[in-house]
């Protein structure tokens, strides 16, 4: 199947899933036979041609085997109830025009706040999103977190039994539970994003089909709840940093630092579009973490060289953020902020909180930033011995090489 047949499936699928589970209220089910029925597409529509309406054609075949299912689970129980899983396999579209749209959006919401029930963990979560949301194969969510095939879809299968087992039922989650829920969805699409900007093992340094899944998927939940200020800083965090994402890499794949990007290729109307949606948020009431560092992406974003970035308002905007947050990422972007507007000597002094920090004393990264400063105050030795230590600890590929050549370059200065 050629690409647009393959985004047209991902697109439909959660669409596909939200109408079957909701006539079935069967999860689980109703996940396999969506998946059964995108398997039958891509077999037979690159033969047959697309149908006329190709999301009434795979919610019927959806359905039907689920009426298989339905009558082998009653014929297992000696419970012959066969007009019931009959009178399911019929479907037609909603009649009124924005009736199937709303609809949608509906069940496209629900999908993402029952992949993020509490009873599962968060790699879970984020597995049954890109699968049951975001339309990804089990071989290509895989792929994605480099695991074996076999070892994703037991993830998946368990997170399927956990979400069956809850008894949470498809229907739009009550006040509280929703308020319970949409810091995980958040989160889960923030981590999402993050994998595919910065992938943290092999050979590329970044997925662009995560990040660009993740940008979709923010836009979905901030079409549902466009009142809501941290969907909408997610939203901006994502398009501002994605921005940049062309400019990160050169032509054999090596990275680029932000302050050596051509800025030139960055994303103009994708930047336009996250100024504008945090400049908004900002101005309606209470901030939250994601709001913030949407901000602080756009300094960045705004400064048209690198020599013009704003970094006593980003120092300001991570002081609110480290004072909002308890977490270490945080602590160190607040240093090097720190760093590059009182020196690098600032900046080592609130690094040393970190190394009693179980969550991240020994990350590759402390050693980077580390070395960066050692560097820019003059201690070459120091700088290098960083830099070693930081390329041996960490499992991208991009980031290693990045590393050692700095390393090799102060040693040939000297």
């Amino acid at each position: 199947m050629d690409s647009t047949g393959t985004h047209l499936l991902r697109d439909l699928a959660p669409q596909v899933l939200g109408v079957v589970a909701r006539r079935f209220g069967d999860f689980a089910a109703a996940e396999d036979a969506v998946q059964e029925a995108l398997a039958a597409a891509a077999m037979q529509w690159p033969e047959r041609g697309v149908p006329d309406n190709p999301r009434a054609w795979l919610v019927q075949v959806a359905m039907r085997r689920m009426t298989d299912h339905l009558r082998s689970e009653l014929a297992r129980r000696r419970r012959e109830t066969v007009l019931v899983a009959e009178e399911a396999v019929e479907y037609e579209e909603p009649r009124e025009p924005g009736e199937a749209a709303e609809q949608e959006q509906d069940d496209t919401l629900l999908l993402l706040f029952m992949c993020c029930h509490p009873a599962l963990t968060r790699p879970s979560a984020i597995a049954l999103t890109l699968r049951a949301v975001g339309g990804l194969t089990t071989e290509q969510i895989a792929n994605a977190f480099l695991v074996p095939e076999a070892t994703m879809a037991q993830r998946i299968s368990r997170a399927k039994q956990s979400i069956k087992k809850s008894g949470v039922p498809f229907r739009m989650p009550t006040g509280e539970e929703r308020e319970e829920r949409l810091d995980a969805v958040l989160h889960v699409l923030y981590l999402v994003f993050n994998e595919g900007y910065a992938t943290s093992t092999g050979s590329s340094l970044q997925r662009a089909d995560l990040a660009t899944e993740a940008i979709r998927l923010a836009r979905a939940v901030h079409r549902l709840l466009p009142d809501d200020g941290e969907v909408a800083g997610l939203l901006a965090l994502m398009l501002l940093t994605d921005a940049r994402r062309l400019a990160r890499t050169g032509p054999n794949g090596e990275l680029i630092p932000l302050d050596e990007q051509d800025r030139a290729r960055w994303d103009r109307e994708a930047i336009t579009e996250g100024v504008a949606l945090i400049s908004k948020t900002l101005s309606q009431g209470a901030i939250g973490a994601y709001q913030l560092q949407a901000a602080i992406a756009a300094v960045h974003d705004e400064a048209a060289r690198a020599a013009d970035t704003d970094w006593p308002q980003i120092l300001a905007l991570y002081g609110l953020l480290k004072r909002m947050t308890d977490n270490p990422m945080v602590t160190l972007n607040h240093a090097i902020a720190s760093a590059m507007v009182h020196g690098p000597a600032a900046g080592l002094e609130l690094l040393k909180p970190l190394d009693a920090d179980p969550r991240i004393a020994g990350h590759y990264r402390l050693d980077a930033v580390r070395g960066h400063f050692f560097e820019m105050a003059g201690d070459a030795e120091m700088a290098r011995s960083h830099y070693h230590a930081a390329a041996n600890r960490t499992s991208s590929i991009p980031e290693r090489n990045y590393l050692l050549i700095k390393a090799s370059r102060l040693r040939n200065a000297e």
